[in-house]
């Protein structure tokens, strides 16, 4: 019984550090894509918007991976007992906004943002689940 409760929990954990990897990816594509967003948006250019576009899909595809990996998270959280699931709110997904302009710069900054800080809250409290399964082994 002991060695499956174990086993159980570091699968949680496994499956923590995969979420928190896809997690952390995506804070850093969202923080290079906020830096591109505020040089195009201060008149920049085409290739800084580019630029920014490139690290925004960058972004989407880990968060979108992300996903997947707090569904699993979600579920190996099950079966540890004292736990019945993992809640991360959910994620902005991006849409390309390929309209130039400050109007739309500003706007795609306010989402990049959001998005940030969504990724941040869900790193807390992941990691603040994973060490809670750390201190049960």
């Amino acid at each position: 019984m002991f060695d499956m409760r174990t086993r159980e929990i570091q699968e949680a954990i496994s499956a923590a550090d995969v979420a928190l990897d896809h997690l952390e990816r995506a804070r850093r594509s969202l923080s290079s894509a906020s830096g591109w967003g505020l040089f195009d948006t201060l008149g920049g250019g085409f290739i800084s918007g580019l630029i920014k576009h490139s690290k925004m899909s960058d972004a989407e595809h880990e968060i979108n991976q992300a996903k997947q990996a707090l569904e699993k998270f979600s579920k190996e959280l099950r079966d540890v007992n004292g736990y019945s699931s993992v809640h991360i709110n959910g994620f902005l997904t991006f849409g390309d906004l390929f309209c130039d302009g400050f109007l739309m710069d500003v706007i795609v900054q306010s989402q990049i943002g959001k998005a940030k800080r969504e990724c941040e809250n869900a790193i807390n409290q992941v990691t603040s689940i994973r060490n809670d399964l750390q201190r049960m082994l």
